[in-house]
């Protein structure tokens, strides 16, 4: 036992000895050369907000696009109107999961049915409401072209490549309200910034070169109070606004001082040596999804169209993960079995994001749709009226056949 501790003392005395230290602060370990990063792994609990669960322009939107598609179907017929032989085989098209006759039948304040002049069909044209309504529609593609053009070309630079395939940017076109025949014409259609490009595998793609600085909603907001000089990685703060009723934990608190304080980098600025599990990474990814949604027609979206846009913008493979975690900035609805991610701060601060041009078009559809329920509930009542008049009607003849039937005899056929 003596010598083992012997031995024990002369081994922490040869340790300690300063050359021994000196030997091995000379050392070069590889973990000193790691990038430093840290990660917070904070539980946000959802809590329902009425508020954002009410936005009409938000939660009928979905309902609205195969509207809006059979509307474009009969609008691009030479006649103006369409037989029901010519859409009832494209309800998959058009999102449709029952007839599309049922469906058309649904919405008499936008479609009118008649009887065709071939084959005895039901056909179908639009209501004097709608064809104003789509002239509108048709006016602001004209007026804001500009604009709309620049929200694609935004769209597609903050892509890792600056490139997006078609079939991605023909998925998103409602969102950005662009037109469904958008691209149609890729090839000498479209602005002086983009071009048709080879994506592999035999997809066609649409790359965008623009050597302007593009700063995002954020930095111009920021630029405008003073808060922001114009430079790279400068810590800008991501506007917060609390629902009511949500309180947050002392850690999660001081974890999101501590967030806001770090760098903002821009959606449109590649970063390819960004640690992507540091809270750097975390914060460009709350950017650029605040600035993605800045750019759609109501500032939200169907949060698995996200999911696909993964791949393609250098979301991490749990970008999900953000908007639960940035409760403040984001709003995860629940409504329509669905899952729809809303930006706060364009319905809480009207100055702070420019309204998309055929936002105030899209409501007056809305409000267009729901006076079909007015008009269906007005026809049943017609036709319970009617029904009960003939009931009427046949119970007094009734009536009439026993008073005959007891003074003579009656023919019966």
């Amino acid at each position: 036992m003596i010598s083992r501790y012997r031995k024990f003392r002369q081994l922490v005395t040869f340790f300690s000895k300063p050359p021994f230290l000196r030997l091995l602060n000379e050392q070069k370990l590889n973990f000193q050369h790691t990038q430093k990063h840290n990660y917070t792994n904070v539980y946000m609990k959802w809590k329902k907000d009425s508020y954002f669960d009410t936005i009409d322009s938000i939660h009928n939107s979905l309902k609205l696009k195969p509207v809006i598609a059979l509307k474009n179907c009969i609008v691009a017929s030479p006649q103006g109107c369409i037989p029901i032989s010519d859409v009832s085989k494209k309800g998959l098209r058009f999102d449709i999961p029952f007839k599309v006759a049922k469906f058309l039948r649904m919405y008499p304040s936008v479609f009118e049915e008649f009887t065709g002049p071939e084959y005895n069909l039901p056909w179908f044209r639009l209501t004097p409401e709608a064809v104003k309504l789509n002239d509108e529609e048709q006016c602001v593609y004209r007026d804001f072209k500009d604009d709309l053009e620049e929200r694609l070309v935004k769209f597609v630079l903050m892509s890792v490549e600056n490139r997006l395939p078609l079939k991605v940017i023909k998925g998103m076109l409602w969102y950005l309200g662009l037109p469904d025949d958008y691209l149609c014409n890729v090839e000498g259609g479209l602005g002086e910034y983009f071009e048709v490009v080879e994506m592999g595998d035999g997809l066609k793609g649409l790359a965008v070169s623009k050597s302007e600085k593009i700063l995002s909603v954020i930095q111009k907001n920021a630029l405008r109070s003073g808060v922001y000089s114009g430079g790279e990685m400068e810590a800008i703060l991501i506007p917060l606004f609390p629902s009511k009723g949500l309180r947050l934990r002392t850690k999660i608190l001081d974890w999101l001082d501590g967030f806001q304080k770090l760098p903002y980098v821009s959606p449109y600025e590649k970063c390819p040596n960004l640690y992507p599990d540091s809270d750097v990474a975390e914060k460009r990814v709350v950017g650029l999804l605040h600035e993605l949604l800045s750019l759609f027609v109501e500032h939200s979206v169907e949060r698995k169209r996200v999911l696909c846009l993964r791949k393609y913008l250098g979301l991490p493979q749990k970008v999900h993960k953000a908007f639960e975690r940035h409760p403040h900035v984001f709003y995860l609805s629940l409504r329509n079995n669905t899952c729809t991610a809303i930006l706060k701060e364009a319905y809480c601060d009207e100055t702070a994001i420019e309204a998309h041009p055929l936002a105030e078009v899209r409501k007056k559809y809305i409000n267009l749709v729901k006076e079909s329920k007015v008009i269906l509930k007005n026809r049943r009542r017609r036709n319970q009226s009617f029904c009960s008049g003939d009931a009427n009607s046949t119970m007094e003849l009734d009536e009439d056949d026993d008073h005959d039937h007891d003074g003579r005899l009656g023919w019966r056929y």
